[in-house]
């Protein structure tokens, strides 16, 4: 009995299954996701009128009086607080509408605090409409008309749905004119009150019957992406409101700009200043309160990837002498640029506004003997394939290269090359020389036809062995294979042929020997290595003759395919980092919770009870068929597989028999009997 009872359990199990499913969203969760109204607190159908709703209170609140009922505090509570919620056109608007209803927890507050006395005792009114109704903290509202065209700028928008009644949107108000103040000039940012019943509307969410909601209340935070016009791309905040909270959600989610991390006094060294590339400036922020970077900074670092990598330090009183002795710092807030090895850094005290920093960060982005990139070479006029930095009518210019290994040795002579290039650019101590022909690349730098540089012989060193190509160039270019590292300098003369850029003209290549010719580049290049000693005056000295040289006499026009400079960084710093521009756990975080939130939006729809029953039937309907078809079938094939086995029976070979022979009757067919013969027939073939 028990087997047969399990067996059924066992067929029947998914009818069951779906059976008690319905019933456990029917009477438990869906009473939870449907709670009383508060227009069934006053006993009245939903979306009642303000008139309707002064009247049943008027009623109750007559029966109240005369004694006829008598209701206990947290009943006249719910009452009170309906008929107060419902009575203000603005609270009714947003609780209709939308659900919302910001003040429900004075519910649970007041029950507490009257609990056990009189409903007469209860201090009246319940709720109280601040000065916030006025609405006077909002800016830059956005109106339906003004909604329909404000997508025509390419950034990407920030906008806050609040209501004028809302305490909540009136506390954030501050917050939200901080936030406004912050991603100034990288975003737009608008405010949309909730009376903009249409606009509301598109912006918020819906349950799956259609209503339509803020998830987190309000203000609700919600932005459009760059590029984004519709609702079916906006991105919503969900977390906590604050401004650091809503800034760096905006900045990684919207504009994925990089986070500029906090470092120690020692993490500061390993862990930035060992670790960023050294091709590029070093920006520091010392900051006393431990703010994030604003956007601006964090837009300019993702902006100047190629050229500076950016830190942040928390300021300590008692860690002064570490940054003095260190930077030159001495008090918060500042920034230092580091440049070049060896070079004093570049301090600036005190606050900063955004359009100062991006000047200060565009003057000192170079180190200051520039190094030649692929990133910088048309910058510095040390292209061939480019034009001077006088301009395109300047046809001869030149440019000098100090080639070498990242190290010591290198670190040396850039800061001979650094001292080159400052006397250089004093035309007064070239004065007091009498050498004239140091002024000669004295005025050549000074109008652009002369760049100082350096190159990392190591990364670039095609490039590098196409000018040093000697015997002794595996000391400078190259992987280390030697144990010294020769840096040396050298300088290349270029020249335009003025009539071909006038009458350029495009010519298809008629075969693959003139395709070839095509590929040299624009400009002559003529190049020549220093083999002097690493004194100053002898360098200027050097270069100025070659400058003379290469002006005053006709050298030969002599074009090549120069080899192409290698990008030393392919990613940024920060997306080296190990949290990167976006965390991966944050987002798998947010996915998480919106499946969650999803799940929970669809445990309010009535319409599941009922799929779930209607499921429970049918698969029950199905098995039920099922089992009687196959029990059909069973009883209908038992009297043809009778028949079937009682004709198949002679056929079957019967097994032999283990019976004595002896006492058998005679037959013709056991034996042969004797004086037997065969008779011969006419037409037998023996014949």
């Amino acid at each position: 009995m028990a087997g047969d009872f399990a067996a059924k359990t066992k067929t029947y199990a998914v009818p069951l299954i779906l059976f008690s499913l319905s019933m456990l969203y029917q009477l438990v969760l869906l009473p939870r996701a449907f709670p009383p109204s508060h227009y069934d607190a006053l006993g009245i159908k939903t979306y009642s009128s303000i008139e309707e709703v002064k009247e049943a209170f008027e009623n109750l609140e007559s029966k109240w009086n005369s004694g006829l009922e008598v209701p206990t505090t947290t009943e006249f509570i719910k009452i009170r607080y309906a008929y107060e919620l419902l009575t203000n056109p603005t609270w009714k608007r947003n609780y209709d509408v939308f659900g919302i209803s910001e003040q429900d927890h004075v519910l649970e507050k007041l029950s507490q605090q009257y609990a056990g006395e009189k409903f007469y005792n209860i201090e009246l009114p319940l709720l109280h409409a601040d000065a916030s109704d006025t609405g006077d903290y909002a800016f830059n509202v956005i109106t339906s008309k003004e909604f329909q065209s404000m997508f025509q700028d390419s950034k990407p928008w920030l906008l806050q749905v609040y209501s004028s009644s809302s305490n909540r949107s009136a506390q954030f108000a501050n917050s939200w004119k901080r936030i406004a103040a912050l991603l100034n000039g990288v975003a737009n940012i608008g405010m949309i009150e909730l009376g903009e019943i249409q606009i509301a509307a598109y912006l918020a969410e819906r349950k799956p019957m259609g209503q339509f909601f803020f998830r987190n209340g309000l203000p609700s935070v919600l932005a459009f992406p760059s590029g984004c016009k519709t609702s079916d791309c906006l991105i919503r905040f969900e977390g906590e409101l604050s401004i650091d909270a809503v800034t760096d959600w905006f900045a990684m989610a919207i504009l994925n700009l990089p986070r500029i991390f906090y470092y120690t006094k020692e993490s500061l060294g390993p862990r930035f200043l060992a670790k960023s590339s050294p091709h590029t400036v070093k920006v520091i922020f010392f900051s006393k309160t431990g703010e994030r970077a604003t956007p601006i900074i964090r837009q300019a670092a993702k902006d100047y990837w190629n050229y500076a990598t950016f830190a942040c330090v928390l300021w300590r009183e008692e860690e002064f002498s570490v940054w003095w002795n260190t930077f030159g710092v001495e008090s918060a807030p500042a920034v230092v640029f580091l440049k070049d090895p060896g070079l004093k850094p570049i301090v600036y005290h005190g606050p900063m506004n955004d359009s100062w920093f991006l000047d200060v960060l565009e003057q000192n982005k170079q180190q200051e003997l520039p190094q030649l990139r692929s990133l910088t070479s048309e910058e510095l006029g040390c292209d061939a394939r480019g034009y001077s930095r006088a301009g395109h009518d300047t046809l001869t210019w030149y440019c000098a290269i100090l080639a070498g290994r990242l190290g010591p040795d290198l670190d040396s002579m850039r800061e001979t090359m650094r001292r080159v290039q400052e006397t250089l650019s004093k035309s007064s101590e070239l004065n007091a020389a009498t050498d004239e022909h140091s002024i000669t690349a004295s005025v050549a730098l000074k109008s652009k036809r002369l760049t100082l540089s350096w190159l990392d012989g190591e990364m670039q060193k095609n490039y590098c062995f196409f000018y040093l190509n000697t015997e002794n160039s595996i000391e400078t270019c190259g992987p280390r294979r030697v144990p010294t590292d020769v840096p040396r300098l050298f300088m290349i003369r270029y020249e335009r042929n003025a009539t071909e850029d006038t009458f350029k003209v495009e010519k298809k290549a008629k075969s693959i020997w003139e395709f070839h010719q095509q590929e040299v580049d624009p400009a002559a290049q003529l190049s020549v290595t220093y083999n002097g000693s690493a004194e100053v005056s002898q360098i200027i000295q050097w270069m100025s003759n070659i400058i003379k040289d290469g002006d005053s006499r006709k050298l030969p026009f002599y074009r090549v395919k120069t080899p192409e400079l290698v990008p030393e960084d392919v990613e940024p710093f920060w997306s080296r980092a190990p949290q990167g521009i976006l965390s991966k756990s944050m987002g798998a975080k947010q996915k998480i919770q919106r499946i969650i939130s999803c799940i929970y939006d669809y445990l309010g729809d009535p319409r599941i009870g009922p799929a779930l029953l209607l499921g429970s039937l049918m698969s029950y309907g199905s098995i039920w068929l099922m089992k009687n078809q196959q029990k059909h079938k069973v009883q209908s094939s038992q009297p043809s597989q009778a028949e079937n086995n009682d004709k198949s029976r002679p056929r079957e070979r019967r097994p032999k028999r283990n019976v004595s022979k002896h006492n058998l009757p005679p037959s013709i067919t056991d034996f042969e009997p004797r004086n037997s013969y065969q008779m011969p027939l006419s037409d037998s073939d023996s014949d």
